[in-house]
C-alpha cells in the first residue's frame, strides 16, 4: 500500500512565521501611534504653538512669525512686567492675542506726552517702534494685567479695550521658531519701576 502524500507532507513552515511578523508588525505600529498620541498630549500640556497675526508686535515680533508658548511659566509663576504674554481675547471668541505686560496688580499706569509711566516711573522702552499718539490714566486691580502691543500706534490693546484678566493667560512666548531665518528666543525686558 502506498502512503497518502497528503499525510507525509508537514505544513508548510512558511505560513505561521509570516503571519507571527505580520502581528509583530501591527503591534509596532499600534506602539508608534499611541507612543505618538502621548507625547501630543504632552506637548500641547506645556506648550503652545501661535501665528502673529498683525503688525502690533513690531519690531519685536514680525506679522506671519509663528511662536512656541510655554504654558507652564504661570502655573508656577506670575506675570512680570517685560513679558510677552499670549492670551485669549477679552472682546473676540477663539482669538488668542500677543502683547506685552506693562502695568501689574495695584499699578498706577499713565500715558501722556509720548510716554507711558508706571506708579509715576517714565520707563524705558528700547523694545517700541514709536511713542504712543494716545493718553489715558488706568489703575491696575487685582487679577488684571495692563498690556500693551510694542507697536504702539498699530495695536488693540489695554489702551482701546481695558484690562486684561490674569486668568486669560495662556502663557509666556518663548521662540519664534518660524520661519527659519528668523529664529531666535523672545527678549522679556525686566522693567523695574517703584511700588505705588
Amino acid at each position: 500500500m502506498e502512503p497518502n502524500p497528503s499525510e507525509d507532507v508537514p505544513a508548510s513552515p512558511s505560513s505561521a512565521p509570516a503571519a507571527s511578523e505580520w502581528k509583530r508588525t501591527l503591534v509596532d505600529l499600534l506602539e508608534t501611534v499611541v507612543l505618538a498620541f502621548v507625547l501630543f498630549l504632552i506637548i500641547n500640556a506645556v506648550s503652545a504653538r501661535v501665528r502673529v497675526d498683525g503688525l502690533s508686535m513690531l519690531p519685536t515680533l514680525e506679522n506671519g512669525e509663528f511662536v512656541l508658548v510655554n504654558r507652564l511659566a504661570y502655573r508656577v509663576g506670575e506675570p512680570t512686567r517685560g513679558d510677552i504674554v499670549v492670551f485669549r481675547s477679552t472682546t473676540q471668541l477663539d482669538l488668542d492675542l500677543i502683547k506685552r505686560v506693562i502695568g501689574m496688580p495695584g499699578d498706577q499706569v499713565r500715558v501722556a506726552d509720548g510716554q507711558v509711566n508706571v506708579n509715576g516711573v517714565a520707563l524705558s522702552e528700547p523694545y517700541i517702534n514709536a511713542q504712543p499718539r494716545y493718553s489715558g490714566d488706568w489703575s491696575v486691580p487685582e487679577g488684571y494685567l495692563f498690556v500693551l502691543g510694542d507697536n504702539r500706534n498699530d495695536s488693540s490693546d489695554s489702551h482701546a479695550w481695558g484690562l486684561l484678566p490674569i486668568k486669560n493667560v495662556i502663557g509666556k512666548a518663548m521662540l519664534i521658531y518660524w520661519p527659519p531665518p528668523e529664529w531666535a528666543m523672545i527678549d522679556h525686558v525686566n522693567v523695574a519701576v517703584a511700588a505705588p
